[in-house]
């Protein structure tokens, strides 16, 4: 499968990359004007954008556009290659006692930083599972936390989609999955954020204009086609960790075909304080719903107990529970929500067994 033909753009500087993204995503031009009609409101910063009528391209690693663009899930008329961009890399510590990660920053370089194991060891673990040792040097950590959402009937050939009828998703009307609803239920399947919404993590996203910071839990809709506020025009650059959130210990489980390569099928990352009895648990699952989750209660029914089975168990129930797999994959949703229930179970107490 060839790639479409694009113009490729390199900025050195986020600066110029936020400069050509105005120009070419949103219809600035040099000036900052927008030319849209006389009277027109302008999109909020926080807008959700429709990732496929979008003229441009983003590529950081190039390890999920690359293949997509070969599929033509994505023609753009530009790629916006921000490679040459050396401050958007680098794992930094803060004046705060918090972490700074650039978002060109390597899977690999994450898995590898003996300060990242040492106080935000899930993220680490997570990091480790990611598709393979060649992917994970080329992967970057901003493009995992943009990473499009999956399914089986839309991750194909043209070929194969168009003689499916293409979906809501792509080029079409209808949901594959659940034919009687309107919404697309494509699942988001990148390991590293839910071990990020353990850590309580924000990103800033840069435009034009200057620079914003949100949580990351607010950087996802829970939609399947529009599934991140990421108005045209802006860039992920930077992701940070709060000193609050160091010394959790963290355990990351992953369901997938073949021990290496895939995306997960299911997910689970834990985050854990205890001295003898948990002081605080976070769990984030992925690949199950159309965004990575936080589970709510978690630290209310665990704080002050000391974790057995039984509340592992209960806690695994509620893991289950929150999950919504769909037939998005090969595997069954029951067997996926089965393990969801399994791997919480289990990664709670090889959390809670850390020394």
């Amino acid at each position: 499968m060839s790639l479409p033909d694009f113009k490729l753009l390199r900025p050195r500087t986020v600066d110029e990359a936020a400069e050509l993204l105005s120009q070419l995503a949103t219809g600035h031009g040099a000036t900052g004007a927008l030319a849209r009609p006389a009277g027109a409101k302008s999109a909020p910063a926080a807008a959700v954008s429709d990732p496929n009528a979008c003229p441009i391209r983003i590529l950081a690693g190039g390890t999920d556009l690359i293949p997509s663009m070969r599929q033509k899930l994505f023609e753009p008329e530009y790629v916006l290659d921000l490679r040459a961009i050396s401050s958007l890399r680098g794992i930094r510590p803060q004046s705060d006692g918090g972490i700074e990660i650039g978002a060109l920053t390597s899977i690999r370089s994450i898995e590898q930083s003996s300060f990242l194991r040492q106080h935000y060891p899930v993220l680490t673990a997570a990091a480790a599972t990611v598709a393979s040792p060649v992917l994970r040097n080329m992967g970057t950590i901003g493009g995992n936390i943009c990473l499009d959402t999956r399914c089986l009937w839309y991750n194909q050939s043209l070929t194969w989609r168009t003689a499916c009828g293409f979906c809501i998703k792509k080029d079409g009307d209808l949901c594959h999955v659940a034919p009687a609803g309107t919404k697309c239920w494509a699942a988001f399947s990148g390991d590293t954020p839910p071990a990020l919404l353990c850590l309580n993590a924000e990103v800033e996203i840069v435009n034009q204009a200057g620079a914003r910071r949100i949580r990351l839990a607010d950087f996802y809709t829970g939609l399947g086609d529009n599934y991140r506020r990421l108005a045209p025009g802006e860039i992920l650059t930077r992701v940070f960790l709060p000193a609050s959130s160091a010394g959790y210990r963290g355990v990351y489980r992953k369901l997938r075909v073949r021990g290496s390569i895939d995306y997960p099928l299911a997910g689970i990352a834990v985050a854990m304080q205890s001295n003898g009895v948990v002081t605080d648990a976070r769990i984030g699952i992925t690949a199950v719903n159309p965004a990575p989750v936080l589970l709510g209660g978690v630290s209310e029914m665990l704080a002050g107990k000391k974790l057995d089975e039984t509340l592992a168990d209960a806690v695994g129930d509620l893991a289950a529970r929150t999950a919504k797999p769909l037939t998005t994959s090969a595997l069954t949703p029951e067997y996926r929500r089965e393990m969801i229930r399994v791997f919480t179970r289990r990664a709670l107490l090889e959390a809670a067994n850390q020394s």
